[in-house]
This record gives structure tokens, C-alpha cells and sequence, in this order.
């Protein structure tokens, strides 16, 4: 450990917890961390996932990465026990943002896993490209926000804000009801096996890359689909009418309606965003703003609307006056979209490139 390293705490040595851990080690970070098993945190410290075990009273950020049902008293305990932001790492945000209204709770979750478990399985690597959705309230500290934006963004996460609400019913579509989708159409093959046992020897990649994640831990799910319910069934519905348009156009063997159906998946699947990560592709943005509660949260949600990704961030504060300036790097070729987003807002942004 450097001498002036900064410190971190996990709570949940699972996974995910573990990995966190691993990624910040491997940034200069002193990491300790506990569970409510301490043959788990044993086993990290044995790993050298973790630098201690225990609580780190002086840590500047805390990780809370607990199952659901754990999750909020986890939260308290680790304001109350540490002076740093506290985030945690929930599939469900409405909830847990409600409940804890504390400016150094930012709500966040990872989109990244595996199908290992525990802490053996623990990879710094699965963050790398990952989408880590942080959903600030109107409480939340922006210094403690932006402060966390850079730190997951320097461990290798795209860092995406929005509110709660929004990510519930966002996640619902592209997390929760594909798992869902898998599980059901793993149990169908299953079923179908009984009767006729080569089936499952006939799954290629096609079937196995689609089911790779009906291999996650079942238990986590009772949480998710229990906490964003309403999201999740607003969203099966839907997927069964689009099932039920599918099932009529290979019944009548519409074969224009088929073409054009696989048509749009296939652009749509192309066009996924990636990440820029080439320096010569990038630009700052320096938007000028106001000391006023909630600037940061703000402009970042609006680079999420607008689908621009935020590889950088920081704050330089004017030595004279109520204003200071925000500082993004993104993409070269978001940049017009953004700047005039921003303008439409209100903002008065410049642009630089990176030296």
C-alpha cells in the first residue's frame, strides 16, 4: 500500500463486492471490507481481494454491494459508521432512493457479472466497458457524486446518471425481463428433453449464447422481480403482444412482415452503442455553473438523454464568485448533440481538445 492511499470499503465480500475491491486495488486503493459472513471476508483477505477485514472508519468511499433484502439497513450502517459517500450496487433503484435521503448516498448500480459466484470469482476485468448507472436524488452532494463518477470511470465503467424511476423501467427491458426470457426458454428445452432426450445435445451457439444467463444465481431474482414489479409486468405484457404479432406472421407466412421484423432486430442490434476510448476521438466540454445544488447530476442526466457517453469528469472552482466550471471529456463525434442539448438548457458550454 502507498503511503497516501485512498481508502475504500466494501460491504458484501460476494461477486460483485469483490470484484469492486480488485478494481480499486488495482488503482492504488486501500480496500477493506466486511460480510455478514466472515468466512467470506476471510476468504477475500486470503485471496487478496482485500487488504483488511473489518470496518474502515476513514474509507472515502463505501461500496455496499448486499442482497436486496439487506440492502437499505446496510446503507445506514455505513453512513452512520464512515464520514466518505456511501453508493451501493442494487438492480433496483426506486426503492433504496426513497428510502435513505442522505447527501452522501448516490444509488448505483453495475450492469456487469458472471456466472461464477462468491468471491472466488471475483474479476476486476468485468467492469472494464461496463455500464455502472448511478441515479442521484435531489439530495444527493455533487462533490460526492462527481467524486465517484471519476472513480468508476478511472477502473474502466461507462458512468450513466438518471433517475431512479427511469432506470427501474429501463432495466426492466434490457436486464430483467431477458433473464426472465432466458429461464423460460431454458425450462421449455428442459421440459421438451424429457420426451425426447438428444434435444439439448442439439444446442449450439445460438441457443447457448441466448441461455447464458438463465445460469445466474436464482436468488438474487426473487428481490429484483419482487422490487420493480410494476416495471417487469408492464414489460412482459408488452413482450407477449410482440410474441403474439410474431407467432400470426409465421402462421400466415407473411414473409414481408418477417423480413421486416428481422430487419429492424438486426440493425438495432448493430447500431448497440460502444464505448470511445481512443484520446484523438475525444473533446473536453467546459460548462460554466452555478454553485447551486444538483448542476452535476443535472447536465450528466442530460448526456444520458442524449445518448453522449462521459469518459471524464471534474470541477474547477472559480476563486472569485458564486460559479464554477464543469469539465467533461466526450466523444468528438457527440459533441454538436451535446452542446446543443446544453444550450437548449440553458448553458453556456466551450469546447477544447485534449492536448
Amino acid at each position: 500500500m502507498t503511503k497516501n492511499a485512498r481508502r475504500a470499503q466494501i460491504v458484501g465480500t460476494g461477486l460483485i463486492g469483490g470484484s469492486i475491491a480488485l478494481a480499486l486495488r488495482s488503482e492504488g486503493w486501500h480496500v477493506t471490507g466486511r460480510d455478514v459472513d466472515v468466512n467470506r471476508s476471510e476468504r477475500a483477505l486470503e485471496l487478496g481481494v482485500l487488504d483488511a477485514v473489518g470496518m474502515d472508519a476513514h474509507s472515502e468511499l463505501t461500496f455496499v454491494a448486499v442482497p436486496a433484502s439487506a440492502l437499505e439497513t446496510e446503507i445506514r450502517n455505513a453512513l452512520r459508521d464512515t464520514s466518505g459517500i456511501v453508493t451501493d450496487t442494487g438492480s433496483v433503484k426506486t426503492t433504496v432512493a426513497r428510502s435513505v435521503n442522505d447527501p452522501r448516498f448516490v444509488p448505483g448500480h453495475p450492469m456487469a457479472g458472471s456466472e461464477q459466484e462468491g468471491v472466488d470469482g471475483a474479476n476486476h476485468a468485468i467492469f472494464d466497458g461496463a455500464v455502472w448507472v448511478l441515479t442521484p436524488t435531489s439530495g444527493t452532494d455533487d462533490l460526492g457524486l462527481r467524486d465517484l463518477q471519476t472513480v468508476l470511470t478511472s477502473v474502466g465503467c461507462d458512468v450513466v446518471t438518471m433517475d431512479p424511476e427511469r432506470h427501474d423501467a429501463l432495466v426492466a427491458i434490457v436486464s430483467h425481463v431477458p433473464h426472465l426470457t432466458a429461464a423460460s426458454l431454458m425450462c421449455l428445452a428442459d421440459d421438451r428433453a424429457l420426451d425426447d432426450a438428444p434435444l439439448l445435445r442439439l444446442a449450439a451457439g445460438g441457443f447457448r449464447d441466448m441461455t447464458r444467463i438463465a445460469a445466474g444465481h436464482p436468488e438474487i431474482w426473487l428481490d429484483i422481480c419482487e422490487e420493480n414489479r410494476d416495471a417487469i409486468v408492464s414489460v412482459l405484457d408488452e413482450f407477449s403482444d410482440r410474441i403474439s404479432a410474431i407467432r400470426n406472421i409465421v402462421a400466415h407466412s407473411d414473409r414481408t412482415g418477417l423480413t421486416d421484423m428481422l430487419s429492424q432486430a438486426r440493425k438495432a442490434r448493430t447500431n448497440l452503442p460502444s464505448r470511445y476510448v481512443r484520446p484523438q476521438e475525444l473533446v473536453e466540454v467546459r460548462i460554466p455553473i452555478p454553485d447551486r445544488k444538483g448542476q452535476i447530476a443535472n447536465i450528466t442526466m442530460l448526456a444520458a438523454d442524449c445518448d453522449v457517453n462521459v469518459a471524464d469528469i471534474e470541477v474547477a472552482h472559480s476563486a472569485e464568485g458564486a460559479q464554477g466550471v464543469l469539465v467533461l471529456v466526450v466523444a468528438e463525434a457527440d459533441v454538436q448533440r451535446f452542446l446543443a442539448v446544453l444550450a437548449g438548457q440553458g448553458y453556456r458550454p466551450t469546447t477544447r481538445e485534449l492536448a
